[in-house]
């Protein structure tokens, strides 16, 4: 028998029970080692055949099946050749070492065949998140200082064959992934699209997408660059064209002309990633940094061209329009399937609820003697009345368990600086709603929110009140109190107050 090294598996009692029932166990077996761990390898089994089988229910059937004619020349078994031909399962599983972003690191066996949506999926499981079906697997260059979201069709095999000894994959949060496919007009200003320019900015968003997916049709971003010189600190601004053919300059103005073009990249043979070593160390004009590296390189700097743009929002676009025109429709299909595996509610007005809480009813014991509720309404509000006379109650004896209690939230990180907070955003996607709570630098009792609002992250602070001996925190100045920090998150995230948006999505940091 073999089992893990769980406190449950190495108690007393559990070792008494199997020495009574003459039971062996395997011994000096690593438990702590995930790549040669018997429990690990069957996890991962039962996980991705689970994966698999969701993926085959949601993926439409294309041609009906067709009898065989030859069946003992088409199996293995029955032809020398195939029998012959057939590979190993053994040579088809492969090791990857994958980090959290708080530089833990877990091994993982996965098949040749294993893409990256079906690694996040691994990796949920195994650390008990919440499927949002916002994760990402990073492909992490810290040499070159580049890193980027991989796709999730994309086999994590093969972009691991082309990545260096010093390179590695991050599993992180990327809300921004697919956020394109809901706010198209957000990604895609009107004057950097050369259709949106040639029909007065007449296109409606949904017809925009399709000219993006569409293989039969040509859109064009357009706009300004700074493009950094080969072997060189300076950079030369010019204007550029991304096509379905490549990215390309004009060596003349704003000259479309093909006479006046100049491939920069192609497409298919390269991708596009972010730069985080930052401005100073490549004398960038502006701090919106990316760059097209071929797929093939992994140290040469001198192949990697670095781009500049003038801000945030441009450079979004000219890296989203490289995905679509790339990927074109397998994108949009790697949006649609986690929505597919969601189980229809069509039948239910309501909730469902379990038979327990049917069971249930609401009760009022104000009087003498207690009575059932039978309106709604009055259920709801007694229920309201209720829980804010406990937090009053209670707020006397357990005023140190309110202060603190924030600290067990995903969206609360303490003592970072604003710098971090910034790069956190950054990473995990600038949508609008992203947020997270620290602790001020400057005001030692007081908060800070950051949050992001059209690409532009800013910070609030939160400051503490003291009324009849009790401390509130506040967004702005006294007029709105909560009791706690979580009490506060919970109201911006119903109400956007005094903020520009509501809290949406919250910046989170797992490990591993």
């Amino acid at each position: 028998m073999r089992q893990g090294g769980a406190p449950s598996h190495t108690s007393i009692s559990t070792s008494k029970f199997l020495k009574a029932k003459k039971i062996k166990m395997l011994q000096d077996w690593p438990t702590w080692s995930p790549d040669i761990n018997i429990t690990e390898h069957v996890l991962s089994l039962w996980a991705y055949r689970r994966l698999q089988e969701e993926e085959q229910q949601v993926r439409p059937a294309s041609l009906p099946a067709i009898p065989n004619p030859f069946p003992e020349l088409c199996s293995p078994s029955g032809s020398p050749v195939l029998t012959t031909l057939q590979p190993n399962q053994a040579s088809n599983t492969h090791i990857i070492k994958v980090f959290g972003e708080d530089g833990t690191g877990k091994v993982v066996e996965v098949p040749a065949d294993m893409t990256a949506r079906d690694v996040c999926q691994l990796l949920v499981l195994r650390s008990h998140c919440v499927d949002d079906n916002c994760w990402s697997l990073v492909e992490h260059h810290p040499l070159l200082g580049l890193e980027r979201s991989l796709e999730d069709h994309e086999l994590v095999v093969q972009v691991q064959a082309c990545m260096s000894s010093e390179s590695r994959f991050v599993f992180r949060k990327n809300y921004a992934k697919y956020e394109f496919f809901k706010n198209p007009l957000n990604f895609f200003p009107e004057q950097m699209v050369a259709l949106c320019q040639e029909s007065n900015g007449t296109i409606p968003p949904s017809q925009l997408l399709k000219n993006f997916l569409n293989s039969s049709c040509c859109p064009e971003i357009q706009g300004f660059l700074y493009l950094k010189e080969t072997g060189r600190k300076s950079w030369k601004k010019l204007c550029m064209f991304l096509r379905r053919s490549g990215l390309y300059y004009s060596t003349k103005a704003t000259s479309k002309e093909p006479r006046h073009l100049q491939l920069l990249s192609d497409l298919e043979e390269s991708c596009m990633f972010t730069v985080t070593t930052g401005r100073k160390m490549h004398n960038a004009p502006t701090d919106y940094l990316f760059c097209i590296k071929p797929v093939k390189v992994q140290r040469e700097q001198k192949e990697v061209r670095m781009l500049c743009a003038e801000d945030e929002q441009s450079r979004t676009c000219w890296m989203t329009a490289f995905r679509l025109l790339k990927y074109g429709i397998q994108l949009y299909q790697n949006f649609k399937i986690p929505q597919q595996r969601k189980a229809p509610l069509a039948p239910f007005s309501a909730p469902v609820r379990s038979v327990s809480e049917n069971s249930l009813v609401a009760m009022d014991f104000s009087g003498r003697t207690g009575r059932v509720i039978d309106n709604p309404v009055e259920a709801q509000s007694a229920a309201m009345e209720e829980g804010h006379s406990w937090r009053v109650s209670n707020l006397l004896t357990h005023t140190f368990l309110f202060i603190v209690i924030h600290r067990t939230q995903l969206w609360f990180h303490g003592r970072i600086v604003r710098e971090e907070s910034h790069r956190m955003i950054m990473q995990q996607g600038q949508v609008d709603g992203l947020f997270l709570v620290r602790d001020s630098q400057s005001n030692p009792k007081a908060f800070v929110l950051t949050l992001c609002h059209h690409q532009k992250i800013k910070h609030f602070q939160i400051l503490p009140f003291e009324e009849d001996g009790q401390i509130f925190f506040s967004l702005d100045e006294g007029t709105t109190k909560f009791n706690d920090l979580i009490h506060l998150v919970e109201f911006y995230q119903l109400n956007r107050g005094v903020l520009p948006c509501k809290l949406k999505h919250p910046c989170t940091v797992i490990a591993l």
